[in-house]
């Protein structure tokens, strides 16, 4: 146990070593460090609790996702209908149910074919038996559709996963450095961004569904008559984003739908040097772009985002490229936000917030110096008992000890990680546990000295029989560390992740560098007796 090749401890020593170089532009300003190679440019980042920034509390309107699923089923009752060749005399959203009416000789072929749209609770894979739809006959030919309050949560529950990754794409498209988005409760979500002290811009992209439809303008129709009244079934009216004209007159067919793109990217036009938002469709979306553009040229086409016409040019020619442009008026900063909006893929129900706070810096500085106080104080309590109870080895301890926390902050720096104040409380427990094996270690040494051992033959034997101790002490620990992890949110996953790297960097170094520390001592020494 106690001899290392010449290899062995220069790989040991080496490793010790780029680790902890990697904590280096932690010490450096962030100006500094920007003007460093990419590769050394990661760093530790502070969280809310210690930088300040903005916190927001989003609600997603559960109103319109039931609105939104009543609808789906009412298309799906027409298409049905339709496809069956039945009559109906109403079609009709009442309540929180839709309801259809058929001759009383169609009922139970309508129901047989309706109960056929609903689908297990959960998808293909929901084992509760539940069905999303419940369709009844409530008698003389009328058809009552109603979707099971079990159906509805889950409805909502995929709703608010499919939020939370597009509000992450739209955070991140900002260029703000490891936002906390996390579900709250049954229908909020919450938003941390650390640094970020005026959430004025935050709030206008996440306020935003970013639903974007490329449909048809309707010319049969002027706008100023619409707006009294007139209107085609197949039609409806639309307000401009910008003004004049006040809005259009559009089909209510969607030709393509904004998640059909792929990417958008803000530009400038060639030829008028505007701002401009250029995109991309995927080969669906493409095929069908082509083909009414093909079907419709020398008409306007209306590009519409949440229900406002945001441009409505002329088709001069096909468009077969799968790629096109929305001109308007944008500036460089409207533009620029458009883009993010269209590439992170519109919200599948709006978002309210409910809640906003502003962490001010100051009081994350002074949470920093409380924490830094802390960790000083643990740290000089724990190195002063190692060196009063183990006198030379308590050196060699603490040598590891300060070695295993440079680790730390070292892996820390290279994944880019988040520290809050209960990652600094993962580190000062860090060093606890580190020297607890240490300790464990070196008493064992103890009980083999008094045992008659020779000190080189008691040192071996200390490091080899503490091995199977630690390691289980440490795996524990560290199940325990994954369990607060993947559960955990926020605060508790950072504690998770400094306290599961701090184990890793405590095993390495109880079981390589205090060993490698106390193997160079014997073989310089070759001691008589053990200063322990």
């Amino acid at each position: 146990m106690l001899y290392f090749t010449r290899w062995k401890a220069l790989g040991i020593i080496l490793t010790a070593l780029i680790v902890c170089l990697c904590a280096v532009p932690n010490f450096f300003p962030e100006a500094q460090v920007k003007t460093w190679p990419a590769w050394a440019q990661r760093r530790l980042v502070l969280g809310l609790d210690l930088q300040g920034g903005s916190s927001l509390q989003l609600e997603v309107d559960s109103n319109y996702v039931k609105k939104e699923k009543l609808d789906q089923i009412r298309d799906d009752v027409r298409r049905v209908l339709r496809e069956a060749k039945i009559v109906y005399t109403g079609l009709v959203t009442k309540g929180d149910a839709v309801e259809v009416r058929v001759k009383d000789g169609d009922a139970q072929t309508v129901l047989a074919k309706l109960r056929e749209l609903a689908q297990p609770v959960g998808g293909l894979m929901g084992s509760s038996g539940q069905r999303d739809l419940e369709v009844a006959d409530a008698g003389g030919g009328l058809i009552r559709l109603s979707v099971p309050e079990s159906a509805m949560i889950e409805r909502l529950r995929k709703t608010i996963e499919q939020s939370i990754q597009i509000v992450e794409k739209r955070v991140n498209e900002l260029g703000t450095v490891e936002p906390i988005i996390q579900r709250q409760g049954n229908d909020r979500i919450l938003v941390q961004v650390p640094g970020l002290q005026d959430p004025t811009h935050l709030k206008e992209l996440l306020g935003k569904t970013a639903k974007m439809e490329f449909r048809m303008v309707d010319p049969s129709v002027p706008a100023d008559q619409a707006q009294q009244g007139g209107l085609p079934p197949d039609s409806e009216f639309l307000p401009a984003a910008t003004p004049p004209p006040s809005g259009y007159v559009v089909k209510k067919q969607v030709l393509v739908a904004g998640g059909d793109l792929t990417d958008a990217q803000a530009t400038f036009d060639q030829r008028t040097n505007e701002p401009v938002v250029s995109f991309k469709f995927n080969t669906s979306g493409a095929r069908k772009f082509a083909q009414a553009t093909q079907e419709n040229v020398g008409l306007p086409f209306a590009i519409i985002l949440d229900n406002k016409v945001i441009s409505a040019p002329v088709i001069r020619e096909p468009i077969t490229g799968g790629q096109g442009q929305i001109s308007g008026s944008f500036n460089v900063q409207s533009a620029n936000d458009l883009a993010i909006l269209l590439r992170a893929g519109a919200l599948p129900a709006p978002l309210t917030v409910v809640e906003e706070r502003t962490v001010g810096p100051g009081l994350g500085q002074d949470s920093i110096e409380k924490g830094e106080l802390a960790a000083y104080v643990g740290s000089i309590m724990v190195v002063v008992f190692m060196l009063l109870t183990y006198r030379l080895f308590g050196v060699f301890a603490n040598i590891a000890v300060a070695i295993n926390v440079a680790m730390i902050f070292g892996l820390l720096s290279l994944l880019s990680a988040t520290l809050t104040l209960p990652g600094i409380a993962g580190i000062v427990l860090t060093v606890g546990i580190a020297v607890d094996s240490n300790v464990l270690i070196y008493e064992r040494i103890r009980e083999e000295l008094r045992g008659g051992r020779s000190p080189i033959s008691a040192i071996d034997a200390g490091f080899k029989r503490a091995l199977s101790t630690i390691l289980d002490s440490n795996i524990t620990t560290f199940i325990a560390a994954a369990v607060l992890f993947m559960i955990g949110t926020g605060p508790v996953r950072g504690f998770a992740v400094t306290l599961g790297i701090g184990i890793i960097t405590t095993v390495f170094t109880a079981f390589t560098m205090t060993r490698l520390i106390v193997a160079l001592w014997v073989q310089w020494k070759r001691p008589k007796t053990v200063p322990i």
